[in-house]
């Protein structure tokens, strides 16, 4: 015996002990060794605790199909009439051959096994029933640290005998199929899958009641060697784990399972293993910002577990599926329509959130650079480790101002103050807020030292109402319309809107707070803008529609909303929004169907924005610099291929918005806002606008003539008249003396905020 142990090593030496410790009461009879070792296996201890196994969590788009898993062990547990019967044959054949026969221990085998592994001076056959083994993986799947881990490993004759009285009591416990049924389920089968179903999906891309005679043993050799056997790490792998193929058939043929015609014929073919990928987490999805707003929401929602390291280990261990809001339609809408105009090596970014009025599920998720680390050492690389699409509680940066997009919280709140269409007053090229500016706290926060200027062409001033301000984005105005209607009243909108700081700090109530100051992620403005597409109600953003537990279970997330708007006044803010594709900032450039939207533009092009919806879908654009809004603005740069002077609302979010939202919606029908009451918000009087606007119709007038009587023609030299002396030739008096007035600004494209 000593010369066997000896050629075996310490598995040998335990087996033959084992052996000869469970054979002594049979031989002596008596004797106080014999009855201490038979009263170690009399009085049985409780089956072995068990944990649920870890299981994958998988997410669904909301068509069903899967986009992401998380998982601390790839495995799916399945029953055992769903596993093909000629791998219950195999892995029974090659572990324990007389399973069926024994009660959790197998005297004969164990002395087999010795013997045999003797003489092939090697480990051929286990000496360990499948009980003990299934014991064995209990422990070190339950176990809380790696103090007990270890202990569940060691390689001595006292854990041998511990694991074997459990195997008793779990035979005494449960059937022989349902330990089978168990065993197949936790057992490691070597490339990260971790039992049969996924051991199945990752070797051989099937499942495991469609395993074919060659896959079965292949699988069932792995059990006993998976990490030298492991096909992912190389050809000298590969080699054992056929050698194992190969023992495990003529193993079975042995037995008589199989013929030997068999069994040589299978032993002739190919390995055949292809590693089907088995990613996990989201920098291998394939919409990994989604995917990371999910993974966020649930780590930090409490109705998901009460302890952050409880939520982490559903996640990860719980075998859920979580079935999301991800609209693949949309979702490749916006990525297209962002990927046609920013390159993801660009260091301006672009990103964008759609969201569902109403339910405020979110629809998509998309950004100019892909997501996960970049390799080496790149300073500026085409990937980013941050969800530039959401906040930072949903894994997301530091925001990017949204410029006057904030202008319709001062609007709404004008409107619900009673404010119409056509009022307003009289308004400066540029003002100093240096009084008259109050936060919700009463305190005054007025700013002497900055001067607001109407940017792009508006530096005129002029008369303006809530129409024209609104459709030509004039700060000044909104600036003076926010301390008219109150700074803390344009705050408290916002909020009920649910606007807060991407960053999660209080909101800045500064008088420029209108003209957006604050950073803000494209998930938290759709959401605040499908408020107004869903006459005043308001949803908070939501990824998660069902959860379905390892039990069959599944809840239901509902919508989480509030009406926090009176519709007249959602209806009246739509009305003029709508104005902004025809009459404003993004004149030309409608979806061809009704919508309603606001550019924002940064001072200073720090960053631009375009936040817009129709009755069905909503839809937020950022564009910025990753390196710094501030420090690198949006003037003099290329991206995507395109030099921009300067970067408005209406010159890159706005077509990436226009492209995107035409293409999510080119399955849903057609519909309109409903109308506003006029009486209620019609009319209304502005010092000046009167005589401004028939102005422009005289010019508007004036421009329809000259097109019909053709005189755009080029042959026509259109100037101003020189004052006599001034060095101009004379001109010829059969050229029509025809001029414009100096603010004739005709069809120039879009304009600036």
């Amino acid at each position: 015996m000593l010369r066997c142990i000896g050629g075996l090593g310490v598995a040998g030496a335990l087996c033959g002990v084992l052996a000869g410790a469970l054979a002594a009461p049979a031989v002596t009879g008596a004797g106080l060794a014999a009855k201490k070792v038979a009263t170690t296996f009399v009085d049985l201890p409780p089956a072995p605790r068990e944990e649920p196994l870890s299981e994958v969590t998988r997410l669904l788009d909301r068509d069903g199909k899967p986009f992401a898993q998380f998982y601390e062990a790839n495995r799916t547990e399945i029953r055992l009439a769903q596993v093909a019967p000629v791998m219950r044959q195999a892995i029974v054949a090659i572990e324990d051959a007389r399973f069926y026969e024994h009660g959790g221990l197998d005297v004969r085998g164990v002395v087999r096994a010795l013997l045999t592994n003797t003489q092939a001076g090697g480990i051929r056959q286990g000496g360990s029933s499948l009980t003990q083994q299934l014991v064995k993986n209990i422990l070190v799947e339950g176990a809380r640290s790696e103090e007990e881990r270890d202990r569940a490993r060691a390689l001595s004759l006292g854990r041998k005998i511990t694991e074997l009285r459990l195997a008793l009591a779990l035979e005494k416990k449960y059937t022989k199929d349902q330990i089978l049924e168990k065993y197949l389920n936790i057992a490691y089968f070597g490339a990260g899958a971790h039992g049969v179903e996924a051991a199945a999906r990752r070797f051989f891309s099937t499942t495991a009641a469609n395993l074919t005679l060659a896959q079965a043993a292949t699988l069932a050799g792995a059990v006993r060697m998976p990490y030298s056997t492991d096909p992912s790490l190389g050809r000298a792998q590969q080699a054992r784990l056929r050698e194992r193929r190969d023992l495990v058939l003529d193993r079975m043929a042995g037995l008589g399972l199989i013929t030997q015609a068999q069994a040589q014929t299978t032993k002739r073919t190919r390995l055949d293993v292809r590693l089907r990928p088995e990613p996990g987490g989201c920098a291998q999805s394939d919409y990994p910002y989604f995917c990371l707003y999910v993974q966020r929401e649930l780590l930090t929602n409490e109705a998901f577990g009460d302890t952050a390291r409880e939520r982490q280990a559903r996640l990860a261990r719980g075998g859920l599926v979580i079935r999301t809001s991800l609209d693949p339609a949309a979702q490749r809408a916006a990525e297209e329509a962002i990927r046609d105009r920013v390159d993801p090596e660009d260091t301006e970014v672009a990103a964008e959130a759609m969201v569902e009025p109403r339910t405020g599920r979110i629809r998509a998720m998309a950004a100019s650079k892909k997501f996960g680390r970049n390799p080496g050492d790149r300073k500026n690389g085409a990937r980013t480790t941050y969800n530039l699409v959401a906040d930072t509680a949903h894994g997301g940066g530091m925001g990017f101002q949204a410029g006057s997009t904030f202008k319709v919280f001062t609007l709404a709140t004008a409107l619900k103050q009673g404010w119409r269409f056509g009022q307003g007053f009289q308004t400066p090229g540029s003002m100093v807020p240096a009084q008259g500016y109050r936060d919700c706290r009463g305190r005054p926060v007025n700013a002497p030292s900055i001067r607001v200027q109407n940017a792009g062409g508006e530096g005129e001033g002029g008369p303006h109402s809530l129409a024209t301000g609104t459709w030509k984005s004039v700060n000044v105005f909104y600036m003076m319309l926010e301390r008219k209607v109150g700074l803390c009243n344009v705050v408290r909108t916002a909020r009920a809107l649910g606007v807060a700081r991407a960053d999660g700090r209080p909101l800045r109530e500064v008088p420029t707070f209108t003209l957006g100051v604050n950073e803000m992620d494209p998930v938290t403005v759709a959401a605040a803008f499908a408020t107004f597409a869903a006459r005043g109600r308001y949803c908070r953003p939501l990824a998660i529609v069902e959860i379905t537990g390892r039990d069959g279970r599944t809840t239901v997330v509902p919508p989480a909303c509030r009406q926090v708007l009176d519709r007249e006044v959602a209806d009246a803010v739509n009305h003029l929004l709508e104005g902004v594709f025809d009459k404003g900032t993004m004149r030309g450039q409608g979806i061809g169907r009704p919508a309603a939207g606001k550019t924002g533009t940064n001072n200073g092009y720090a960053s631009a924005w375009f936040a817009g919806y129709t009755p069905d879908l909503a839809a937020a654009v950022s564009v910025g610099d990753i390196r710094g809004s501030y420090r690198y603005p949006l003037q003099g740069v290329n991206i995507g291929g395109a030099y921009y002077g300067a970067v408005y609302g209406a010159t890159l979010p706005g077509p990436i918005w226009v492209e995107s939202m035409r293409s999510a919606l080119s399955d849903t029908p057609s519909r309109g806002f409903p109308g506003p009451d006029m009486a209620r918000f019609g009319g209304g009087f502005t010092p000046g606008l009167e005589e401004a606007e028939a102005a422009a119709a005289r010019r508007a007038l004036w421009r329809r003539l000259r097109e019909r009587l053709g005189w755009d023609s080029p042959r026509y030299v259109w100037r101003r008249p020189r004052l006599p002396g001034d060095g101009s030739p004379p001109r010829s008096r059969s050229r029509p003396r025809l001029f414009l007035p100096d603010d004739a600004r005709g069809d120039r494209g879009p304009l600036p905020d």
